[in-house]
């Protein structure tokens, strides 16, 4: 969503996550996060067709430390939405466990 009009932005999958990655990135900025700090996403597609372009998309945002992921197929999102992302992020620096 366009958080300055409310609406669905338009230009199919690769605009709607382009603007569901800024907005993540927003929230994470208010919370002293980046990208970084995400440790789990959950991407939801009404196309399981589109996850190449998300991919691509998506690792122009997450650069390093990436989370662990899934992804569905779904049958509707809101507003006819492409794609929806959630995230977990933790505050703070992150540590690799001694596995």
């Amino acid at each position: 969503m366009d958080p300055s009009s409310g609406q669905l932005v338009r230009g199919g999958i690769a605009a709607e996550t382009k603007q569901a990655l800024t907005n993540m990135g927003e929230i994470l900025k208010v919370a002293d996060c980046d990208f970084t700090n995400v440790v789990k996403a959950i991407v939801l597609l009404t196309d399981m067709n589109d996850f190449n372009t998300v991919n691509e998309i998506y690792k122009q945002y997450f650069k390093s430390n990436f989370p662990a992921r899934a992804a569905f197929q779904v049958a509707a999102l809101s507003k006819g939405a492409c794609i929806e992302i959630e995230a977990v992020a933790v505050q703070g620096p992150l540590t690799t466990a001694g596995l």
